[in-house]
């Protein structure tokens, strides 16, 4: 529970509480200050941070340069896509967050549209936000994708009609399709099962969860979440 809060900054377990917020606190500022707004040389920075403070509350939701402008005008503040996809860049170029593209389950290609954003260490979001239990299934969703990543897979966002998939994820050996659910209560387990169910290809398929309960059926294997971060099936 400490690492869905706290995230997996090496220094964040020998520290308490109140120590925890400071220091993701001061590395975040460190990241941001000295990293992205004087080496970009950005000058809107209350408009940078409320950027960040979006793609925060967006974990894990598809969007574009485009939503994000007009998001901006509804508060009555007009950016322009250019501006807001170049800061999206400088985020990425600091390795605080990663752009997932959608990829197209029937025609076999990348969309170029209606990304998702995952950050490098959800501790981050706690720090800034302070909703990473109330968000607790958008923080599991970083933390899967995370976690594949480090293992060396390329991970996309699947598309399958009107369907989502919430990722492909490929190396050299294998192809998985993942769904991440908080917990598997009756509606959970069909909403996250028919998508995976709707591929029809031989690819492992997979829902990983909170529960303790295995809940794998129809060729769909469960895993509980922590079971999935110690396990070397993947």
């Amino acid at each position: 529970m400490e690492y869905l809060r706290y995230g997996g900054m090496p220094l964040v377990l020998q520290l308490n509480k109140e120590e925890k917020i400071d220091y993701l606190r001061d590395l975040y500022n460190s990241i941001i200050l000295k990293d992205i707004i004087y080496r970009n040389k950005i000058r809107e920075v209350d408009l940078f941070d409320k950027l960040i403070k979006y793609l925060m509350d967006n974990v894990g939701n598809t969007f574009s340069a485009k939503s994000i402008s007009k998001y901006f005008e509804s508060e009555n503040r007009v950016v322009s896509r250019d501006t807001i996809y170049n800061y999206l860049i400088y985020l990425q170029r600091s390795s605080l967050i990663h752009k997932v593209q959608r990829e197209d389950l029937i025609g076999k290609k990348i969309l170029k549209i209606h990304e998702k954003y995952y950050f490098t260490d959800h501790g981050f979001n706690e720090t800034i936000a302070g909703k990473n239990i109330k968000n607790i299934g958008q923080i599991l969703e970083n933390i899967v994708y995370m976690e594949f990543l480090r293992r060396g897979y390329e991970i996309y966002v699947g598309k399958l009609n009107n369907i989502e998939i919430d990722f492909i994820c490929k190396n050299n050996e294998k192809t998985i399709y993942v769904q991440v659910s908080y917990f598997a209560s009756e509606d959970t387990i069909e909403r996250e099962f028919t998508p995976l169910l709707k591929i029809k290809d031989n690819h492992e398929k997979i829902l990983i969860t909170m529960d303790e309960f295995d809940f794998s059926q129809k060729g769909i294997k469960h895993f509980n979440m922590i079971d999935f971060l110690k396990s070397n099936d993947f």
